[in-house]
């Protein structure tokens, strides 16, 4: 095997989402991740931490665009409005891995321990988008309260994304709409 391959942790995720797949996310190795990428066990180590991390690597990095989103918004709006578009604007780096990002959310929604490590990511996340939302002057309450909404916008489009052939942004903004119908009393039923 040779020292140094381009795109080294994409065919190691795409290795790993496969195997996860045909053999269950349990019973795949790291050993077999490699092989299957043709790729050494040394290798997987030096992008990934365990198995897990595949499916969870680069949080830090989605978090720190969702946080530029957000810092990047107009501040016109309502502090919810500027988490909207942060999200809508994760279409660019979305759209080339809806195939990838369905895998993803078919093996976590399969086992539990991985659903809790998700929900924790999400945490993490309402974090984010609180810290971004005061740097932007938002009120702690305010900025917790909006960022933990924003989070489940997130959740419920990406859900609806993955199910679906439709942009994000067009889902995000749907999503949004509905949120908006609900808090005032009336409901699309949708």
């Amino acid at each position: 095997m040779s020292r140094w391959q381009p795109d080294t942790r994409a065919r190691l995720e795409e290795a790993a989402l496969a195997l996860y797949g045909e053999r269950g996310f349990e019973r795949t190795t790291v050993a077999e991740i490699a092989t299957r990428a043709g790729l050494t066990e040394r290798t997987f180590f030096r992008h990934f931490s365990d198995k897990r991390e595949v499916l969870f690597g680069g949080n830090g990095a989605f978090n720190a665009l969702l946080a530029k989103g957000i810092a990047d918004a107009p501040h016109t709006g309502a502090p919810i409005d500027a988490i909207v578009a942060a999200i809508s604007g994760l279409e660019t780096v979305f759209a080339e891995r809806r195939d990838l990002a369905r895998q993803r959310y078919a093996i976590i929604n399969a086992h539990p321990e991985l659903r809790e490590r998700e929900l924790i990511k999400l945490a993490t996340l309402a974090t984010t988008f609180s810290e971004a939302l005061q740097a932007r002057g938002v009120g702690e309450l305010a900025a917790s309260l909006t960022a933990e909404t924003g989070v489940t916008i997130l959740r419920v489009s990406f859900q609806r994304w993955v199910a679906s052939e439709d942009p994000l942004p067009t889902i995000v903004q749907s999503v949004f709409a509905e949120l908006k119908q609900l808090i005032a009393g009336v409901s699309s039923g949708k």
